[in-house]
């Protein structure tokens, strides 16, 4: 049955991470691209059966056009169905960031705009924005982790294996750093930093700023398993017979720890991503044009958004549904540690 969990955890996870990672083959439009004419239009509609009656096989849309007597209202204009099709050509993208491609997974023939998830305020596709904006959340909370965890390893290594002075030092500033409030803190540390950099800038600064504020937790933990591996008697034997330091954390040491490395990096993803929406929610992260999870929903600060237009909150559903693929993976990795499968 844990079987079946982690491998169904997985794959959704897995199949999540691919669709952003490929974004522009998934996306329809360009995240960037303005339709003037659609502000606020709400989801297209799929259908199989027309206005008469008639069924189709292969699903078409209704385009929206605008109502002459009101503002950012929309209707279905019935003359002309829009087949969907799939692997069509459009707006260029680079395929993973590197080669350059045209063919998306699915399109409309010119003429009418299929926006799944609607449009924002200046008609951009919100689906293809989402997609985007996921490369960028998941990302800076990806890396976050990995460098979240290479301090934890180094330094609850260098700790419980050693201990005296450099247990009691790194023990301390632990202390120190889980204590304080993290989001308060990130705010103070990003506040100290310039405002106005470019968006590369502004990624990996958050990324090197979130990734060395969570290093304590992962540190103390690993200090325990390496506290405990440390006293087995092969790894006394193993110093009887001169193996260095070194060699006996890498051989003999360092295994005991992966279990908690990938619980944690599990554990830690979701809450790094957070951390990245809630800077660029608050305008101290990515700004715009580069969309992000974070400043996608800073439109949501705006009362008439917030109350009349529900797509604007699929961010936030995209956010729930790999938040909680991680943290399901996180706890079946956790139970499989707790009863040592």
């Amino acid at each position: 049955m844990l079987g079946k969990r982690i491998i169904a955890a997985i794959v959704l996870l897995l199949g999540l991470h691919l669709a952003i990672l490929f974004a522009g083959f998934f996306a329809p439009c360009d995240p960037a691209t303005q339709n003037r004419d659609f502000p606020y239009a709400p989801p297209t509609r799929l259908y199989f059966m027309d206005a008469g009656g008639h069924l189709h096989v292969r699903p078409f849309i209704y385009p929206w056009v605008a109502r002459p007597d009101s503002f950012y209202d929309y209707q279905e204009s019935r003359e002309h169905e829009y087949p969907l099709h799939f692997f069509v050509r459009g707006p260029q993208y680079k395929v993973a960031g590197l080669l350059p491609s045209r063919i998306h997974l699915f399109g409309v023939e010119p003429g009418a705009h299929i926006f799944l998830a609607g449009t924002d305020g200046y008609g951009r596709d919100q689906f293809s924005r989402v997609l985007y904006g996921g490369q960028i959340s998941l990302a800076a909370g990806i890396l976050a982790t990995g460098i979240s965890l290479c301090l934890g390893l180094v330094i609850g290594c260098l700790s419980g294996f050693y201990g005296r002075w450099i247990d009691d030092s790194t023990m301390r500033l632990s202390d120190l750093f889980l204590v304080l409030p993290w989001l308060y803190l990130l705010l103070a540390v990003r506040s100290f930093l310039p405002l106005h950099i470019s968006p590369t800038e502004a990624f990996f600064l958050l990324v090197a700023v979130i990734g060395t504020i969570g290093w304590a937790r992962p540190a103390r933990l690993i200090r325990g398993i390496v506290l405990g591996a440390k006293t087995r008697k092969y790894v006394i034997a193993s110093r009887g017979f001169g193996a260095s330091d070194a060699y006996i954390l890498r051989r003999h040491v360092l295994p005991h720890v992966s279990g908690i490395l990938s619980t944690q990096a599990a554990m830690l993803v979701p809450q790094y991503v957070i951390a990245e929406v809630t800077l660029s929610f608050l305008g101290l992260g990515l700004g715009e044009p580069t969309p992000s999870w974070g400043n996608l929903l800073a439109n949501l600060q705006q009362y008439n958004v917030l109350v009349s237009y529900w797509w604007m909150f699929s961010p936030a559903f995209a956010l729930v549904v790999v938040s909680l693929g991680y943290l399901n993976v996180a706890n079946i990795f956790q139970d499989r540690l707790q009863s040592g499968i």
